[in-house]
C-alpha cells in the first residue's frame, strides 16, 4: 500500500488533505528505520510498544491491520477499509464537496465513461 500512499500524498500536497498513519511495530528505533526505508513522509503515529493492541488501535476499535478510515473535514467517517482507486474515489468525492478541484486519475475517467 506504501506507493499508493505515496502517489496520493504527491497528488494532493496542495489541497486541503491530510494522510495519518498509526504504527503497530512494536520497536519504536526500528520503526524509524523502516519509516525511512519506504519513504513514509506522511504523519505516523506509533501505537505504543504493545503493537496492535496499544492505545490508538483500542480508542479506534481497530481489530485488523491494516484499516483505513477516510475521514471528511468534519471529523465524521465516510469510508471505511477502501484501498486503491476506491480510497481516491472516496477522497476525491470529498474534495469536491468542499469545492476543491481535484485531477481524476485516468481509470476513475475510464470506469467514469462507463456509466
Amino acid at each position: 500500500m506504501y506507493p499508493h500512499e505515496r502517489s496520493l500524498v504527491e497528488r494532493l500536497k496542495d489541497k486541503p488533505f491530510a494522510l495519518i498513519g498509526v504504527n503497530s511495530d512494536t520497536d519504536k528505533a526500528k520503526l524509524k528505520d523502516r519509516m525511512e526505508k519506504e519513504k513514509i513522509t506522511w504523519r505516523s503515529f506509533w501505537n505504543g510498544p504493545e503493537g496492535t493492541g496499544g492505545p490508538i488501535s483500542k480508542a479506534w476499535n481497530v481489530k485488523g491491520w491494516p484499516t483505513i478510515y477516510v475521514i471528511d473535514s468534519k471529523g465524521v467517517i465516510r469510508a471505511k477499509n477502501v484501498r486503491g482507486e476506491a480510497m481516491d474515489k472516496v477522497v476525491n468525492e470529498l474534495l469536491k464537496e468542499m469545492g476543491v478541484k481535484v485531477e481524476v486519475e485516468k481509470s476513475e475517467e475510464k470506469k467514469d465513461d462507463k456509466k
